[in-house]
C-alpha cells in the first residue's frame, strides 16, 4: 500500500486513519502509522561530511545504515537542538520498488490518534511555513489542527539542494 495517499483514501472511504502524532518547534505534526516502523531515542548518530542541513548523519539500525533527517532543517528552519524527549522515528517507504528506512529527528513523541476522515481538510494554500506538497491534510483534533505530513514527499532525498552537488565530488 502507498502509505502517502493515507489521508486521501481514508476521506475517499469514509473511514478514519491513524496518525502517530508529534511535535515540531511547537507544532503538532502526524505521520501515517503505517509508515513508522519504531521510535528510538535520539543517541549514536555519526555525521556525514557534505550532506545537506537537512540529512543529521547515518545510524546503525541492527546492523543496517540508515539516514537521519532532521525535519526542521528540511522545513527549512534552523535544525533543531536535541532536548530529553528528543528522539528519531523510523519511516519504512518504497522508493524505486525497494523498502527504504530513513529516520527522522522531532522534538517528542505525542500519541497515536485515530483521525476520522471527515476530520481531515485539504492543505491549505497558503498561510504554512512548509512547502504545500509537503502537506498530506490537516487533521481536526480538539480544536486543534495536526499537520498530516506527505512522508514520501518530505523524505525524497532527490529534492534536497545540496545533494547533488556532494553526489558529483564523491563521483
Amino acid at each position: 500500500m502507498n502509505h502517502t495517499n493515507q489521508a486521501a483514501n481514508a476521506a475517499a472511504a469514509g473511514q478514519s486513519a491513524q496518525y502517530l502524532t508529534f511535535m515540531l518547534g511547537g507544532e503538532a505534526f502526524g505521520i501515517g502509522i503505517m509508515a513508522v516502523k519504531e521510535i528510538i531515542e535520539f543517541s549514536g548518530l555519526t555525521e556525514v561530511p557534505m550532506m545537506p542541513d537537512a540529512i543529521r548523519g547515518v545510524i546503525n539500525l541492527r546492523g543496517a545504515v540508515v539516514p537521519v533527517m532532521d525535519l526542521a532543517a528540511r522545513f527549512g528552519r534552523p535544525q533543531s537542538v536535541a532536548g530529553k524527549r528528543t528522539c528519531i522515528v523510523i519511516v519504512e517507504l518504497e522508493h524505486d520498488g525497494e523498502r527504504q528506512l530513513t529516520g527522522v529527528v522531532v522534538d517528542a513523541v505525542s500519541a497515536v490518534l485515530d483521525i476520522p476522515a471527515a476530520d481531515i481538510e485539504p492543505a491549505p494554500s497558503f498561510g504554512t511555513r512548509i512547502r504545500g506538497d509537503f502537506i498530506a491534510g490537516m487533521g481536526k483534533v480538539n480544536g486543534k489542527f495536526v499537520i498530516l505530513l506527505n512522508v514520501q514527499q518530505v523524505l525524497a532525498l532527490d529534492g534536497l539542494p545540496d545533494l547533488a552537488g556532494a553526489d558529483a565530488l564523491a563521483a
